[in-house]
């Protein structure tokens, strides 16, 4: 079960994300985002669409108030929402949603957590460092930008979902 504050956990991590882009950037090798697990940790009783539209109106938000190209998050997010649901069948099994339980790391343990967090993290920034670096930085360091960021988010990320998907009964249904 979902507690309440789900929505208000999302608008702080969606500013602390916007915060930390604009005042901490860290290196041109590394860039942050909270983003796709954001939108993985939506309840599962949400469909396809509503998670795209959620990423959409989440990319949108991170790109207007951040210093960056508009639309770059959008782009990357939206397949995210997309794909949700199919990757957490591919990583979880297809019992979460006949139970219509959520995820969580209580539940679903370290292991598939940090795997579908890597996941959608990877997919993410896969789309958004080949747009940003489309035709002017070399591939190889695309390539490294791309398994720093994907390493650093993947831990971020486990902290971000562990705020995002904790139990509030802390027991199986």
């Amino acid at each position: 079960m979902r507690k309440p504050g789900f929505l208000l956990l999302y608008i702080l991590l969606l500013t602390a994300n916007i915060l930390l882009g604009v005042y901490c950037s860290f290196s041109s090798l590394f860039t942050l985002t909270l983003l796709p697990v954001m939108i993985l940790c939506i309840p599962i009783k949400r469909d396809t669409i509503f998670c795209m539209g959620a990423a959409f109106v989440t990319g949108f938000l991170a790109d207007f108030l951040q210093d960056g190209m508009l639309g770059i998050s959008i782009l990357s997010l939206v397949p995210i929402g997309l794909m949700r649901k199919g990757i957490i069948q591919l990583v979880f099994g297809s019992e979460v949603f006949s139970r219509g339980e959520d995820i969580s790391f209580r539940r679903q343990g370290l292991g598939k957590m940090t795997l579908a967090i890597a996941m959608v993290t990877g997919i993410y920034l896969a789309i958004y460092i080949f747009v940003d670096c489309a035709g002017t930085m070399p591939r190889s360091f695309c390539l490294m930008r791309w398994i720093i960021s994907l390493a650093g988010n993947t831990v971020i990320g486990a902290f971000a979902a562990d705020l995002l998907t904790k139990d509030e009964l802390g027991r199986w249904r």
